[in-house]
């Protein structure tokens, strides 16, 4: 079976990786990789590829950042010319980026078997564009692959065919077991002068936060709160290093005595801070699951979240952007009140395995 792997941004290289390796164990299918260019920053894109041990793309694309609906054009007039030279049985796409939507949409018109890892996760706000995404992947998929119980019950709501569900665990923690190693070996902590459990690590990029200056305001806020206890370590995505140039907000930031701006880091930097922090105030939706299986606090700034089993089992709270709030759990964190949580079922790094066998089977 001749698969096309299909990446584009940088949590898809977290998840693909461990796919990539147990498909080449296998004596039935043939691997492709393939990398649409939709990752913002190349030099970070080729960092995570040596990192996480992943081959150079068969094919790129180079379609490069523009607005979603351009972005998705580009990589399906790409993606087509594709799959007419090299006729592959099957793509596999993770998450819900636009690359996947894209070459999903572009397969199922050409009667291509696509297989979706991380299907039937839902946050149920289609302001997300990942949520369409994920809703037009999953709608079309022949394959389709769940990390939890959850995700599972919400395509069966959805009325999608209980044959095509096989519920496989979360990928994204395969890489993490198959990194510790690598990440204690990071000397970020003494790189930045902080101190075991002695720091808060923030993340934030979703347009919701960064893009609407008044709730970034808010955020802002809390996070100065927060500094006046422990120091804040705040890895800053591109599109949020340029709203803090706003002058209102720089004047909160320029307050904060312990806070730590840096660049985006490599995977085993960045999880060596992960693992090492008294709490986790964030926006994605993977350090929500890191964090929940290192049984780190983590305070998500946001109304909802597409992982709502981090919050029902993990060690996950949504706040939102209500500065009292954030400010209210990282008290709690601090005080030794926070709950304990647990590892949800079939996050045990053998999730890719799973995910091969069920193709060699169901393809």
């Amino acid at each position: 079976m001749k698969i096309i792997n299909i990446v584009g941004a940088r949590p898809n290289f977290i998840k693909i990786a461990p796919i990539l390796r147990q498909m080449r164990k296998s004596s039935v299918i043939e691997p492709i990789l393939l990398h649409t260019g939709q990752h913002y920053d190349i030099e970070m894109s080729k960092r995570f590829f040596e990192e996480l041990d992943i081959p150079s793309p068969d094919i790129s694309l180079e379609v490069g950042s523009d607005t979603h609906a351009r972005q998705v054009a580009r990589i399906m007039e790409r993606f087509d010319d594709v799959c007419d030279t090299r006729k592959p049985d099957g793509i596999l796409v993770v998450g819900d980026v636009n690359s996947t939507m894209a070459c999903s949409l572009v397969a199922a018109k050409k009667g291509i078997k696509i297989i979706h890892v991380e299907a039937g996760i839902r946050s149920f706000d289609r302001e997300m564009p990942e949520e369409i995404n994920r809703m037009v992947t999953d709608a079309i998929a022949d394959l389709l692959l769940p990390p939890s119980k959850d995700a599972v019950d919400n395509l069966l709501r959805e009325g999608h065919s209980p044959g095509k569900i096989h519920l496989v665990g979360n990928i994204m923690i395969d890489t993490l077991m198959d990194s510790q190693s690598r990440i204690r070996q990071s000397t970020i902590l003494d790189q930045m002068g902080i101190e075991e459990k002695k720091y808060a690590l923030v993340t934030l990029h979703r347009p919701s936060n960064v893009d609407n200056s008044s709730d970034f305001k808010r955020i802002l806020l809390a996070l100065a709160k927060i500094g006046q206890q422990l120091p804040v370590v705040f890895p800053v995505h591109p599109r949020t290093r340029k709203i803090l140039d706003d002058p209102e907000l720089k004047a909160i930031t320029s307050s904060m005595n312990r806070l730590i701006l840096c660049d985006p880091l490599g995977y085993f930097d960045f999880g060596r801070l992960v693992a090492g922090c008294r709490m986790v105030i964030t926006d994605s939706g993977g350090i929500q699951e890191e964090s929940t299986v290192y049984g780190i606090p983590c305070i998500t700034i946001r109304e909802n979240t597409e992982r709502p089993i981090t919050v029902l089992e993990g060690t996950n709270e949504l706040a939102g952007t209500d500065t009292g709030k954030i400010v209210g759990f990282a008290s709690q964190i601090l005080e030794g009140k926070w709950k304990t949580g647990k590892i949800p079922d079939l996050w045990d790094g053998h999730t890719a395995e799973r995910i091969i066998a069920c193709i060699e089977k169901e393809m």
